[in-house]
């Protein structure tokens, strides 16, 4: 599978098999996170494997209710530990990094068989409890992954091409 076919067919997954994922396969998606760009290479994202089904029960709670957190085999929780860093054009340089990484990790993901799904309705507070993370670490986003139950279940839309494509002004 090349990168085009990967993003073609990367969908959110909202309903997953009970099948565990293998290590290796988890292990390949996270390095890709793990090789991701950051700004001023800062790799600041840090994520936290979440397996256990109690806990991942938990997190349901704390992501507004969405059950198939839960039900999901593993779920990623993405955080990043920050100072802070602004960049020129005045965005904090984290979330963008942090969701860099995460794409890396969707896209390789879809490669090795896998679904997931951002998850950024959740309590930030409530997910730190739960799991035990330091004040100064910052949730960025969830994302349950495993595989499928119907892989072809979710059609993906989107806006035409020269609807969101302009070149040289506005």
């Amino acid at each position: 599978m090349n990168v085009i076919d990967a993003i073609q067919t990367r969908k959110s997954v909202r309903k997953y098999s009970d099948k565990p994922i293998e290590n290796e396969k988890l292990t390949a998606v996270l390095e890709a996170g793990r090789l991701a760009p950051s700004a001023s290479n800062r790799q600041e994202w840090r994520f936290l494997i979440v397996r256990d089904l109690a806990t991942r029960k938990k997190l349901v709670d704390a992501a507004n209710r969405q059950t198939f957190v839960g039900e999901a085999p593993a779920v990623i929780v993405a955080c990043a530990e920050t100072d802070g860093h602004i960049m020129r054009g005045g965005l904090p340089c984290f979330p963008i990094d942090v969701a860099i990484a995460l794409d890396h990790i969707t896209l390789t993901a879809v490669e090795v068989g896998l679904g997931t799904c951002w998850i950024g309705a959740f309590d930030e507070r409530e997910v730190k409890e739960i799991l035990g993370i330091p004040k100064e670490i910052r949730v960025v986003a969830l994302m349950p992954i495993g595989y499928p139950s119907d892989p072809s279940a979710v059609e993906k839309r989107r806006l035409p091409f020269n609807e969101i494509v302009r070149y040289e002004h506005w």
